[in-house]
């Protein structure tokens, strides 16, 4: 049996994934805070990188850094929706999914502390 909420195949999905993902980005960045202010950040420090006197390996990895705090954003907010939409009760299991996907999202800014730390001043 056809699952009717499969996308077409080929050129037909990439532009149907095209087209939810930036759903995606927009729900993100109209609901989400934190999504907005990381967005800011990316915003100023992705120019910066671009200009910084390194080499294209220091850029990939300044511009990365910021790219991947986004990306691990993007999955928090996804899974606390998720939790949220599953109940609002208080549990013990949804406060830990929520804090180990807020943890992955603090780690994400400390690697890219980490990487911009290093590269600037080494």
């Amino acid at each position: 049996m056809e699952n009717p909420h499969k996308h077409r195949p080929g050129l037909m999905h990439v532009w149907q994934a095209t087209k939810i993902a930036m759903q995606g980005l927009r729900a993100a960045f109209r609901h989400e805070d934190a999504f907005r202010q990381e967005v800011g950040v990316a915003a100023i420090a992705i120019p910066v990188a671009l200009l910084m006197p390194v080499g294209i390996t220091g850029k990939a990895l300044l511009v990365g850094s910021i790219f991947l705090v986004l990306i691990i954003e993007l999955v928090n907010s996804a899974l606390e929706a998720a939790v949220d939409h599953t109940s609002l009760e208080r549990h013990p299991l949804a406060k830990r999914a929520k804090d180990v996907a807020s943890a992955a999202v603090f780690l994400s800014i400390v690697n890219a502390a980490v990487i911009w730390a290093l590269i600037l001043l080494f």
